[in-house]
């Protein structure tokens, strides 16, 4: 009988109840309580936080029958039953500090009716207080206080300083009573998608471990390519059956599509799970995490400090202090691009001073993120650059550049003044992102030459076009640029399909800043 997809399930008892598949992952959880007691994660959103604290639940809560048949099975005898105090920050949108006093009020609420309220407990802070005092009382064993999303309230109102400000002071209150608690909790476990500074979590717990950069756990959420190919080996049999391809040609497509996301120095390919377990149900290879929504959050501080979209695909050098640190306050939207799932790990080389490369981690985020920032930064619905993506595939792979020129410049002249507050922001985002969103249609095989990377290069069936553009510039410099510099050598040697050798092209395109739109072009052959 086919397994059921857990699509929309983060309750562990969900789907082991209903033989949903589960990637096991208890080995790790085991070894989390057995060698700590307060542990802090970021991960991206979807990548299986939730999972993970239902997980604990179940596992510290002593309901031994869920985990028959893990690997948790053979190595936990003791399965005591702890009480449990869950709370989750991701349930609503903060529109407000209210409502994050609405949420830890009806959280509490519901702990007190198991376990009661003193009279003199008013303040959260007491609340939680008097909860984990009794509740240990009432049960004869500690306590386990786990979080999920805790930085859910903060991300909300992160571009909203007297909002944001509010939030923290909030939740510092309501965490205040953990440290003199220490002795009354048996395991603390809170997640996030970012470490914020200033939370009496990071700076006042008692040995808080964070484990968002420990290689031990670098697959603790996610599924590894192991864990692909051996737990859910039937369901890509069933894809490979139902797309017509091979195993291995599934295979390859998953990871190319949803895998590359790293965490740790000597972290293994980690897939995100939302998308690849969406496109297992589905048979079909599309974009699933980013129909979820790009964060609004994120585009604001993209826009609030500008980046070039064309480093994020090339990859930037970093070290830990650059991408692992507290996003509010910081001067650069690398951190927050990091820990929101869409630079990942690509390389480290400690003998470099910037050990660390990081860049998209797949083609699912490299392409969903280009056409966040196209709608955000256009004002323009998918339709409006989606037609332009299509005339650059059609014009390529007819010859007819003068009609992708064309089309370029209708779009860039719909486009409102103000809606690019930067230039190289208009460039690289509007012109450069409708490139990339074609280039997979093509025959696409962009590589660095000896002299370096070209600014685009397309290759069809039966040619190749190097493209130079300059802002304000010389059109004459830039077909001179890709000759000096090689950009077409490492494609003098490709042939048509009927193998005759391509026809290569350089195409020099200026860039007018006052017009805001393409100047002159230039096509002249390779």
């Amino acid at each position: 009988m086919a397994r059921m997809f857990p699509i929309g399930m983060q309750s562990f008892s969900v789907i082991r109840e209903n033989n949903a598949i589960y990637v096991d992952k208890t080995g790790l959880v085991y070894k989390l309580v057995k060698e700590g007691k307060v542990y802090f994660l970021a991960r991206p959103r979807r990548f299986g936080k939730s999972l993970l604290i239902s997980t604990l639940d179940c596992y510290l809560s002593g309901r031994k029958e869920l985990f028959a048949g893990l690997a948790i099975d053979k190595l936990e005898t003791e399965w005591k039953k702890h009480p449990v105090l869950r709370f989750d920050f991701s349930k609503m949108k903060y529109m407000n500090p209210g409502m994050l006093d609405e949420l830890i009020n009806l959280s509490l609420a519901e702990y007190e009716k198991v376990y009661g309220k003193g009279i003199d407990e008013n303040s959260p802070s007491s609340r939680l207080n008097g909860l984990i005092l009794r509740a240990e009382q009432k049960t004869g064993q500690k306590v386990v206080f786990l979080v999920d999303e805790y930085d859910a309230p903060l991300l909300d109102t992160l571009v909203d300083k007297d909002a944001f400000d509010q939030m923290r002071q909030k939740l510092r209150d309501f965490y205040s009573p953990l440290k003199s608690l220490d002795d009354h909790l048996k395991f603390i476990f809170i997640t996030g998608i970012t470490k914020f500074s200033q939370l009496s979590i990071f700076s006042e717990l008692n040995n808080l471990k964070i484990i968002s950069m420990v290689d031990d756990y670098a697959a603790l959420c996610g599924i590894t390519e192991e864990e692909l190919r051996t737990q859910m080996n039937p369901e890509i049999e069933v894809m490979a059956q139902a797309t017509g391809k091979t195993f291995e040609q599934v295979c390859a497509g998953l990871k190319r599509k949803y895998d590359g996301y790293h965490f740790s120095k000597k972290s293994p390919d980690v897939y995100n799970p939302f998308s690849l377990i969406n496109a297992l149900q589905d048979k079909d290879l599309t974009n699933y995490w980013f129909e979820t929504g790009t964060p609004t959050y994120l585009m604001d501080w993209i826009c609030k400090f500008g980046i070039d979209p064309e480093l994020l695909k090339n990859g930037i050098a970093a070290s830990a202090d650059d991408f692992n640190v507290p996003t509010e306050g910081n001067g650069s939207p690398v951190p927050v691009l990091y820990q929101s799932g869409y630079l990942t790990i690509k390389g480290y080389d400690e003998s470099q001073f910037l050990p660390y490369t990081l860049a998209y981690p797949n083609e699912e985020v490299a392409e969903g993120f280009t056409k966040g920032l196209l709608k955000y930064f256009s004002g323009k619905d998918s339709m409006a650059y989606n037609a332009v993506a299509n005339t650059i595939i059609n014009g390529f792979n007819s010859g007819d550049v003068a009609s992708v020129m064309d089309a370029i410049k209708v779009y860039l002249s719909d486009i409102p003044y103000d809606a690019a507050k930067r230039d190289e922001l208009l460039y690289s985002t509007l012109i450069f992102g409708v490139f990339r969103i074609a280039t997979p249609f093509l025959v696409h095989c962009e590589q660095k030459s000896a002299g370096g990377r070209a600014d685009i290069v397309l290759e069809t069936k039966t040619a190749v076009y190097v493209i130079e553009f300059k802002l304000d510039g010389s059109i004459e410099d830039a077909l001179a640029q890709i000759g000096s510099r090689g950009y077409l050598d490492p494609y003098r040697l490709h042939k048509t399909e009927q193998g005759l050798p391509k026809k290569l092209y350089k195409v020099a395109v200026n860039i007018d800043s006052k017009k805001r739109n393409i100047g002159d072009w230039k096509m002249v052959d390779g």
